[in-house]
């Protein structure tokens, strides 16, 4: 116990040192320096982003498109708001239950802010499971059409009679190289790229190539890479800690202050299955049983995106290990000493 407190007391002073440095760094006129914690949902990212900004004089970017509604809390895993208080936290709790928040608006939000976490010589620590919002952010998105409804809905009708796979193949005939980065199950991307190509006459591939990355910030990219069986444990118990939470319950009050069932937040993991529960189409148990294997599915396919990002520092034990501080820590370090 004794060695515990000593080894948290001596990553408090390495940090507060490097913190320091950090700023006197950004301070020369050096470039600020952004964190991006990735991984898959469950593994802990969080914990260790409060840990670090805590240590580190950092402040926390969410890139978690749930975590963006203001009703949604239970089934997102939202930090607490005591522990929001502890270090700053940025774009938490910006839209309402049946608003839509794309990419290119969470890249523009994002980059405000993390320029502005530089500018006041601290770290950001983006933190989330958002593949498209973290790409968005550091690579750039270029400016497509706006949102068809009236051509959605009638995808999605199309795809539900036909299958997405039918959609799917459409989408290799006319934008192959994209349709080989989308899996046929991802429903939401293949309607948003086809919606594309229909309003505009262009494949999303010719579009993107108007991109404009991220500039005048130094980017260190650390994910959490669990054992399948650890991570996997950690989902199916955080599910059941969410409807003993109140899951089912927090849903129900939403609907009772009169959003539909029809909202968009209603589409995210959890939401959609304690709705079932509540509509009588699942008892709660097959609500939970459900949720874990559609969560942990969730996790493989981020996984699955998160795997084909570039210079990514792999973390194998879950956020909350002394040892992913202890890492991080070094791995900023080497970014210090690299000039930043």
């Amino acid at each position: 116990m004794h060695r515990d407190i000593a080894s948290s007391s001596l990553r408090e002073l390495d940090g507060i040192a490097l913190a320091t440095n950090i700023t006197v760094f950004m301070k020369r006129g050096t470039k600020g320096l952004l964190v991006a914690l990735l991984g898959p949902t469950a593994s802990g990212k969080s914990h260790l982003a409060l840990a670090a900004a805590r240590v580190l004089d950092g402040e926390i970017v969410n890139c978690d498109s749930m975590q963006m509604c203001r009703q949604l809390q239970i089934g997102t895993a939202k930090p607490t708001l005591a522990k929001r208080e502890q270090v700053p936290h940025h774009l938490y709790d910006l839209v309402d239950l049946d608003e839509y928040f794309g990419a290119g608006r969470y890249m523009k939000e994002a980059r405000k802010v993390c320029r502005e976490i530089a500018g006041r010589g601290k770290i950001s620590f983006v933190v989330g499971g958002t593949g498209l919002y973290l790409r968005a952010l550091l690579e750039g998105i270029f400016e497509g059409p706006g949102r068809s409804e009236k051509l959605r809905k009638h995808l999605e009708k199309v795809g539900q009679r036909r299958g997405f796979e039918y959609l799917h193949r459409w989408l290799e005939k006319k934008d192959p190289k994209t349709a080989r980065r989308i899996q046929p199950q991802d429903h939401v991307r293949i309607i948003r790229t086809m919606e594309v190509h229909l309003l505009t006459g262009k494949p999303i591939s010719e579009l993107q190539v108007s991109r404009k990355p991220l500039q005048n910030l130094f980017i260190l990219k650390i994910g959490l890479n669990l054992p399948r069986a650890i991570l996997y444990d950690r989902i199916n118990r955080r599910v059941n800690e969410m409807f003993r939470a109140g899951l089912v319950e927090e849903v129900q009050q939403l609907l009772d202050q009169g959003y539909g069932p029809d909202c968009k937040g209603f589409e995210a993991l959890g939401y959609r299955h304690a709705m079932g529960a509540l509509q009588g189409a699942l008892s709660r148990e097959e609500a939970i049983a459900r949720m874990q294997m559609d969560t942990r599915r969730y996790a493989k396919r981020q996984m699955t995106w998160f795997r084909r990002e570039k210079e990514v520092h792999w973390i194998t034990v879950p956020g909350e290990d002394p040892a992913a501080l202890d890492q991080l820590i070094e791995l900023v370090h080497e970014s210090r000493d690299a000039g930043i």
